[in-house]
């Protein structure tokens, strides 16, 4: 059986937002590295601080709002304590209602980076207790597009 090729870490030039986050010492499992659920815990308020900023509102008070849809972590090298993180993000497609952001999370010296992740915001309707699916608002599309990279 022929052996698989190793995908290429991903590199800091490929993201345009940055944020820099502060490990905790809660954040490391037994084996001293950070716990798997913190990733996406970072990942989730940093995407979700851009379009705060962005859009200049609280975007949970917006008719339709962001829920995650999808998310997955492609993990490189260890992230630990304590050091901060640095999350870079962009944005790889803009749908009629979804938004799939690529978030890399750096540590340390180096340009790869030690993770990086897919996480799928699909906007649903804030009014409508059902949820129905719907479009992007225009104040979060407008956020968006300066993130888009392919």
């Amino acid at each position: 059986m022929p052996a698989q090729r190793r995908a290429a870490r991903p590199t800091r030039d490929r993201y345009v937002h940055w944020e820099t986050v502060t490990t905790r010492w809660a954040d490391i499992d037994v084996y001293g590295h950070m716990n798997n659920a913190r990733y996406f815990e970072i990942i989730d308020t940093v995407v979700n601080n851009h379009l705060e900023v962005a859009t200049g509102t609280d975007i949970r008070r917006l008719p339709a709002i962001g829920v995650v849809a999808e998310v997955g972590c492609k993990y490189f090298a260890e992230v630990g304590y304590p050091a901060p993180v640095e999350v870079g993000v962009r944005v790889e497609k803009v749908g009629n209602s979804s938004v799939v952001y690529k978030v890399g999370l750096f540590q340390g010296p180096g340009d790869e980076a030690a993770a990086e992740a897919t996480f799928v915001h699909v906007y649903v309707d804030n009014t409508d207790p059902v949820r129905p699916v719907v479009s992007i608002p225009e104040e979060i599309r407008a956020a968006v597009a300066s993130l888009l990279r392919p």
